[in-house]
């Protein structure tokens, strides 16, 4: 019998593990499909909320948070590269490259789910930031990902301008990290599992089968 999940996806547009994590979660769910279904719904977390619009360089940003040193810098971002050709994404992040605030792009994503295409958005917004390199707190940066994602441009531009669902992403945020999510990606399914990190696909498959498992032994059981 094929369970139905409901899985939530607590991620930030600026985390590569995060992009990682939910092309893994997306086949294991395709591989896993005569066992499992799921809705995925996507949750605000912002890893720098106090970046300035403009951005920091993204090795000294690492060095100031993490202590890494250039050289660590490099040999992640290549093993990021390498983790993102395995599933299809291209990670083009260099010395040169910038984080950016992304809370209007969450902004933004809070609305696409409104109308169903939170999903789509959430891959356009990947791409605009760690393939295209592009500034993902400008707003007509963000506009262009949206329409890529399949949204309506002026919709979308009118909700960024007017400060829309600052407050219900505010809201979020504060409610995850009261539940005690401090880094993401994290993946909750059913409100109950706790799946962390970016993990590959056959990792994600195993675990999705075994929750699938024991939500059936607990029905016959009940």
């Amino acid at each position: 019998m094929t369970q139905h999940l409901k899985i939530d996806f607590v991620s930030d547009v600026a985390c590569p593990w995060c992009v990682i994590g939910l092309r893994g979660l997306e086949q294991a769910l395709a591989d896993a499909a005569d066992a499992v279904e799921a809705d995925i719904t996507f949750h605000p977390f912002e890893l720098n909320p106090g970046m300035p619009a403009a951005g920091q360089n993204l090795v000294e940003h690492i060095a100031e948070k993490y202590g890494s040193t250039a050289e660590q810098s490099a040999a992640s971002r290549a093993m990021i590269r390498s983790r993102g050709a395995e599933i299809g994404f291209t990670f083009n992040m260099t010395e040169e490259s910038r984080i950016y605030n992304t809370f209007d792009a969450h902004r933004l994503l809070h609305w696409a789910g409104t109308v169903g295409c939170q999903r789509e958005l959430k891959h356009s917004l990947f791409k605009a930031n760690f393939t295209d390199g592009a500034n993902v707190s400008d707003h007509e940066v963000l506009v262009d990902a949206a329409v890529a994602a399949g949204l309506d441009g002026n919709e979308a531009r009118e909700v960024l301008a007017s400060g829309r669902y600052a407050e219900a992403v505010r809201d979020a945020e504060r409610e995850w990290i009261s539940r005690g999510i401090r880094s993401v990606p994290a993946i909750v399914i059913n409100e109950t599992w706790l799946i962390s990190g970016g993990q590959p696909a056959g990792a994600f498959e195993q675990m999705l089968r075994g929750i699938a498992a024991e939500i059936g032994q607990a029905s016959a059981n009940a």
